[in-house]
C-alpha cells in the first residue's frame, strides 16, 4: 500500500503545484474588474466560455481545484467556475493526444471523450445556476486582495509566490488524504470483483465508473489503463471511464469537500454520475 501512495501522490503533485501558481498569478494579475468585462451575463453563454476555457488548462483534476477557488473569489460565478472544473482535466489537449495514442491513432475515443465530457460539463454548470442563486458555496471564502494595478511587477511575483504557498497548505492536506485513501482502496479492494459484476451494458459502464473513481488515475494517463479493457467491456462503458474518473474521484472529491460547501458537492457528483452513465449508454 506504501507504494501505491507515494505512486498516486507523486503522479498528483506536479498539477497541484501548476494549480496553486495559477492560482496565485490570478490573484496578483487578474482584477475584477477584468472578470467582469470578460465573463458573460447570461448565465448560459457564461457556462460555454468557461467549458471552452477549461479545454485549454492542462490541469489535472486536484491541481484545477485552487484555480477555481481564486476564479470564483474574483467574480466568477461558481457554476461557470464549476464547468471550468470539470472540463479542465479531461478535454485539454494533452489529455485528449493521449487518448488518440492509446487507443490506436484513432479518432473515434477521443471525440467520444471530448463531447460527453463537454455535454456533461455545460449541462451541470446550467443546473447549478438555477439550483444556487447568489449563494456563498466556498467552505472558507477568499479574501481578495486591493487593487494590484500600480503595484511593481516584483512585488505582484512575490506576491504570487506567498499566495501559491498559502494555496499549497490549504488544499495540499486534503490531497494527501485523498492518496492515502485511494491506496486504501487500490490495495484492498479486488478490481477482479468489480469485472465480474460488469456483465450488462448499464452494469459495465457504473463498473467502469467505480473503477474509475477508485482508481483515481491521472487524466494523462488514464486513457492506457481504458485501452487494457477493450476486449472486456463495451465502448460506452471504457468512455463512462474516461469522462468520469477525471471529474470525479477520490482525491478531488475530498479536496472539493474542503474547498466548497457540502450541499454543492453533493450536488456535483449526483448530476456528474447520472449525466455520465446516462451519456454511456449512447454509444
Amino acid at each position: 500500500m506504501n507504494t501505491v501512495f507515494i505512486s498516486i501522490l507523486i503522479e498528483s503533485l506536479p498539477f497541484v503545484l501548476i494549480g496553486v501558481f495559477l492560482a496565485g498569478i490570478i490573484q496578483m494579475f487578474v482584477s475584477e474588474q477584468m472578470v467582469a468585462r470578460i465573463m458573460p451575463k447570461n448565465r448560459v453563454l457564461a457556462v460555454l466560455m468557461a467549458t471552452i476555457l477549461g479545454a485549454l488548462f492542462p490541469a489535472c483534476e486536484c491541481g484545477i481545484i485552487p484555480i477555481v477557488r481564486r476564479l470564483v473569489s474574483k467574480g466568477v460565478p461558481m457554476y461557470a467556475g464549476i464547468a471550468f472544473m470539470l472540463t479542465g482535466p479531461v478535454i485539454n489537449p494533452v489529455v485528449l493526444f493521449s487518448t488518440y495514442v492509446a487507443f490506436g491513432n484513432s479518432w473515434d475515443m477521443m471525440i467520444y471523450r471530448g463531447g460527453l465530457a463537454m455535454l456533461v460539463a455545460a449541462l451541470v454548470g446550467i443546473i447549478l445556476s438555477y439550483q444556487f442563486k447568489n449563494e456563498p458555496l466556498l467552505l472558507h471564502p477568499v479574501t481578495t486582495s486591493q487593487s494590484t494595478a500600480n503595484v511593481p511587477f516584483g512585488r505582484k511575483l512575490l506576491g504570487t509566490l506567498t499566495h501559491a504557498v498559502d494555496e499549497f497548505f490549504s488544499v495540499g492536506k486534503y490531497l494527501v488524504i485523498g492518496a492515502l485513501v485511494a491506496a486504501a482502496m487500490q490495495t484492498y479492494i479486488q478490481t477482479s470483483t468489480l469485472l465480474e459484476i460488469g456483465q450488462s451494458e448499464a452494469a459495465s459502464s457504473l463498473v467502469m465508473m467505480g473503477l474509475a473513481f477508485v482508481l483515481s488515475l491521472c487524466s494523462e494517463a488514464d486513457a492506457f489503463i481504458a485501452s487494457s479493457f477493450q476486449t472486456t467491456f463495451s465502448t460506452g462503458s471504457l468512455v463512462a471511464f474516461l469522462v468520469y474518473g477525471p471529474m470525479l474521484d477520490v482525491k478531488n472529491t475530498l479536496m472539493m469537500l474542503g474547498t466548497f460547501k457540502k450541499r454543492l458537492v453533493i450536488s456535483i457528483i449526483t448530476y456528474v454520475t447520472l449525466l455520465v452513465f446516462v451519456g454511456s449508454l449512447f454509444f
